[in-house]
């Protein structure tokens, strides 16, 4: 004599739960991050009448561009990186204020923009920014 089980239904695996905990979680993150706030070099300076008395004139901008070779460029002269340190250094004993710029090459060496930033470091300047420029398309 044979037995006749009843067979079981099979499970629906349902993906329908799994997409809305993803989706709860793209919305958590998204909610919760926080975006950079570059800040903008400015193409003209503001002109004295429209500057207000409160707020301190901009001070002066160095941009040091950093080629594939790992040399840095500043105002078209190559510097090594003692001269760098020592024209940094001037820079900002004439003004505290002074920014400056990094533009590193596509092709350069992460190490290279490392030691300008080192320098950079060691020569006083607090106001520090690296761009990277990406070519329109």
């Amino acid at each position: 004599m044979t037995l006749n089980r009843p067979i079981r239904p099979r499970g629906l695996i349902s993906l329908v739960p799994m997409i809305d905990v993803m989706l709860i979680l793209l919305v958590f993150f998204m909610v919760t991050s926080t975006y950079l706030n570059l800040d903008m070099i400015p193409a003209v300076e503001p002109s004295e009448g429209a500057a207000s008395s409160t707020t301190p004139a901009p001070a002066g901008t160095l941009m040091i561009r950093l080629g594939a070779d790992g040399v840095p460029v500043l105002r078209g002269t190559a510097l090594d990186q003692d001269t760098l340190r020592a024209t940094l250094a001037s820079a900002i004993v004439e003004e505290p204020l002074t920014q400056v710029v990094i533009l590193p090459s596509g092709a350069a060496q992460t190490q290279a923009l490392i030691t300008v930033m080192d320098s950079a470091a060691l020569a006083g300047v607090t106001r520090l920014r690296v761009l990277r420029l990406e070519a329109a398309q």
